[in-house]
């Protein structure tokens, strides 16, 4: 059988070295060095507005009807009048600028002008304004950072956050003003008549100066405010370059939904847009049945040089390339690379992906990966190779280290380089137990190496360390890797699963089946023969899940069970629904609960 054919893409040279350190660690290098990168992240603003000032660098519907696009030197343009504007309001790390609106073309503009000027901002998650009841993370969230100036779209789908937890003596910016409260026009920001403060304020920026602030999810406690400085910015830029040069060789054009609240969206995909001088369309999609249509309507129109998305938005977009050959002409024409990120690719998924793909153009799509986080800004470490399997994360991006440190009986991710955060802000003691004796990052993330004989073929991710637990045998479950297991079997049916257990006897799982999928007698006659499968291909007591129930009421973003971006909180989960896992482990068991047929 004859391998495979891929679409041609340049993509770095791939290599590591591996020392070996005391207490059985391991040091991993990269073999590619870091090219240069610039002091501030807007001089790109600056260069692409000089060099192709009518090139759309961002787009969004409007109304949801035509785009409404902004040129690099409208850009340009808007970024020194609300950088005065900013600049007027005295504006700093302790009165930063706070967003708490979706995707939009005002949010991008007022994050440039921040990042020009160096005031810094902190987008906070929608959710926690228009999905939370009780705006308890929000007001977390403005406690901390004491914002001086708060922006929101339309004050009237915010009011009820705004006034629940926004101070009446803090100023308010909005496209649309809320009733009962007084606000500024985002408009009249927009007037402002810039001045050479403009350029001072550009020119005293450093590397070391604090750019932005992102809030993690607060899946495992109250949300932290990462630091981010204009060297971890650009210098993380650079090492996605050097990872794919094809970036900067043709202006990337993407179409995408991630939320700019989160380091895939806010950091890795705003950010290479604007560093090589490309295109970005607001996607207000999302891969949900009831909105993943308009990301189909997108994809209808933009064909991507380059496509970002989460496991499960790939899922989704598989599904619809498969059923529409017109719409996987267009999304396959000219796209030169698929990236996923935050959770694992099930394989059938990416075997759909290529099957279609090869239907469609005769030849498969680079597909890649990797593995980093908020506090890496977020790119550290990144399988720039096409891989025969989904899964490996590769090696360590240009510039960074990584530790492989012993915690239990896995091997923790620790990242030094200059792509890594100095801390939380205004929270030294999580900042201080954040780092090692050595000054590497502690991530939480387990990897192993995919062969252990031969590190150059990568690393795979090996689940969170903080999710794995114990039977009361004493054997070590590893739940990242089992859970990824139970979602590739269940395909299309399982959407996903949180794994029971701690100091019992066996496993237990709480099924989550994707919506739509059929009525309850048909969804459980489905997970019953999931255990069954899953019974016959091993008899280990980590890996063989001896009961379950299907959990079809919604995940709460104010219990911490799930983020906005749909990521599951294990433990959360289980904590939440206690008396859900004690029916699940009562005998005889309930009407509720499944159990493999031959047990």
């Amino acid at each position: 059988m004859s391998a495979p054919l891929y679409r041609k893409v340049d993509l770095g040279h791939a290599g590591v070295t591996v020392e070996h350190q005391a207490a059985g660690r391991l040091l991993l290098r990269p073999t590619m060095p870091l090219g240069a990168y610039p002091a501030r992240l807007t001089e790109r603003l600056v260069k692409w507005a000089r060099e192709a000032p009518e090139r759309t660098f961002m787009a969004k519907r409007q109304g949801g009807g035509d785009w409404r696009r902004i040129s690099y030197a409208q850009a340009l343009e808007h970024t020194r009048r609300l950088g005065q504007a900013l600049l007027d309001r005295g504006l700093s790390a302790e009165r930063p600028l706070m967003i708490l609106s979706e995707n939009d073309l005002e949010h991008a503009m007022l994050a440039l002008a921040a990042l020009h000027v160096g005031v810094p901002f902190v987008a906070v998650s929608p959710a926690y304004s228009l999905i939370s009841q009780d705006f308890g993370k929000l007001r977390f969230c403005v406690d901390l950072m004491t914002p001086g100036l708060v922006y929101a779209s339309h004050g009237h789908r915010f009011a009820r956050a705004i006034e629940s937890a926004v101070p009446p003596d803090t100023e308010l910016a909005v496209m649309h003003a809320p009733p009962g409260r007084g606000a500024t026009l985002f408009s009249e920001l927009a007037a402002t008549r810039d001045t050479d403060r403009v350029d001072e304020a550009h020119a005293s920026i450093r590397p070391d100066t604090v750019t932005k602030f992102l809030l993690t999810s607060g899946s495992t406690g109250t949300p932290k405010a990462v630091i981010h400085t204009q060297r971890m910015l650009t210098s993380n830029l650079q090492m996605i370059v050097d990872c794919m040069p094809f970036l900067a060789e043709e202006p990337p054009v993407l179409v995408d939904w991630l939320p700019w609240n989160h380091t895939f969206g806010g950091n890795h995909n705003y950010g290479l847009a604007l560093y090589n001088g490309g295109t970005l369309y607001i996607d207000e999609g999302k891969p949900v049945p009831q909105l993943i249509g308009e990301t189909i309507r997108n994809l209808r129109e933009i064909a991507p040089t380059v496509y970002f998305n989460v496991p499960r938005g790939f899922e989704e977009i598989a599904r619809a390339l498969g059923a529409d050959r017109a719409l996987a002409e267009r999304f396959f024409s000219r796209v030169k690379m698929l990236f996923y990120a935050a959770a694992s690719l099930a394989q059938p998924i990416w075997d759909a992906l290529h099957r279609v793909a090869e239907a469609t153009v005769g030849e498969r799509i680079v597909m890649i990966t990797g593995l980093g986080m908020t506090e890496t800004a977020p790119f550290a470490i990144c399988a720039n190779w096409q891989a025969g399997r989904s899964g490996g994360i590769g090696h360590p991006a240009p510039g960074t280290e990584v530790r492989l440190a012993p915690v239990d009986d896995k091997l923790e991710a620790r990242y030094r380089g200059p792509n890594v955060t100095p801390g939380f802000w205004r929270q030294p003691e999580l900042t201080r137990d954040a780092f090692d004796e050595d000054g590497f990052f502690r991530s939480g993330d387990a990897v192993k190496f995919l062969d252990p004989a031969d590190p150059q073929k990568g690393l795979v991710f090996d689940g969170r360390i903080a999710e794995d637990f114990k039977l009361d045998t004493g054997t070590w479950v590893s739940v990242g890797p089992l859970r990824a297991q139970i979602i590739a079997a269940g395909a299309p049916y399982v959407q996903d699963v949180v794994i029971a257990g701690h100091d019992r006897r066996e496993l237990g799982a709480l099924i989550i089946p994707r919506p739509g999928m059929g009525d309850p007698e048909h969804l459980r006659r489905i997970a019953q023969d999931l255990l069954d499968a899953l019974g016959r291909e091993t008899a280990s007591s980590s890996q063989r899940i001896a009961r379950a129930m299907l959990l079809t009421e919604p995940l709460s973003i104010d219990a911490r069970e799930i983020t906005d971006k749909g990521s599951i909180n294990q433990r959360a989960v289980l904590t939440a629904r206690a008396a859900m896992v004690e029916e699940l482990y009562r005998d005889p068991p309930s009407a509720r609960v499944i159990v493999p047929s031959y047990s």
